[in-house]
């Protein structure tokens, strides 16, 4: 049951991933930095080109380190766009928990195609049940992009396979010996078939699943365009656009 990995390889991470590709192509939105929340302030950060550093707290502006002198107009500016995303963060939150919700309905649903045993079932509904409670409780707690993306994403979406994977192959696995000791041969390749066609066609129909999320997306659209518009045109010492956050059309 090779095939069982690729399957569940970040089912649940799919639920954020989903959600950011969906909030992107919906809003039109994107930003080459990562964001953390902090308590005081927000920082923005990237690896390349510079500005790398940009840090925001209550309409002051530091960028790589270095104080920047703003207008009145851009201090005002600054200050409602750091108020105004400070207060949409729970709104993306609320929209990827319902992300990991549909996710964990989508596994319950092609698992029920798999004809596992009664005592599989139970266990692979408990085991959902934990996965779920935790990834609400890791996006509720938070506080910065970096948590999902990269190896700290991959790796958290490989234990969370790992947890449910051996559950599924030991069940597949034993009805494919039982068809085969009983002389079925033919069912037996036919549950090998079930899995390689469930890993081909899986990342369609969660696509499709994920489109439940559309309207809630489209929501934080005007305020994400809002945004966009209040850091628009704003520059560090060295006369360097910002562009936290771009919008297109």
């Amino acid at each position: 049951m090779r095939h069982l990995p690729l399957i569940l390889f970040g089912l649940f991470a799919a639920a954020t991933s989903v959600h950011a590709q969906q909030l992107a192509a919906t809003c039109h939105a994107s930003s080459s930095y990562d964001l953390t929340v902090q308590a005081n302030s927000l920082l923005f950060d990237r690896p390349a080109p510079a500005p790398r550093r940009v840090l925001l707290e209550d309409g002051t502006l530091r960028v790589d380190g270095q104080a920047v002198a703003l207008n009145d107009e851009n201090q005002d500016r600054l200050s409602l766009f750091e108020r105004n995303l400070r207060a949409l963060v729970p709104r993306v939150k609320a929209v990827a928990d319902q992300g990991v919700d549909v996710a964990v309905q989508a596994i319950r649903s092609e698992a029920g195609g798999l004809n596992l045993g009664a005592d599989t079932r139970a266990e692979l509904d408990r085991r959902l049940a934990a996965d779920a409670a935790d990834l609400k409780q890791r996006i509720a707690a938070s506080q910065s992009t970096h948590d999902w993306h990269g190896t700290a994403a991959n790796q958290y979406a490989q234990r969370l396979a790992s947890d449910i994977v051996p559950l599924l192959a030991a069940d597949l696995g034993q009805q494919a010996l039982t068809a085969a000791m009983s002389g079925d041969l033919q069912g037996a390749a036919a549950l090998r078939d079930r899995a390689s066609n469930l890993a081909n066609t899986w990342p369609a129909r969660l696509q499709q699943r994920m489109q439940v999320l559309r309207p809630r997306i489209e929501a934080l659209c005007p305020d994400i365009q809002r945004l966009a518009s209040l850091q628009q045109g704003i520059r560090d010492d060295q006369g360097r656009s910002l562009d936290l956050l771009e919008v297109g059309h």
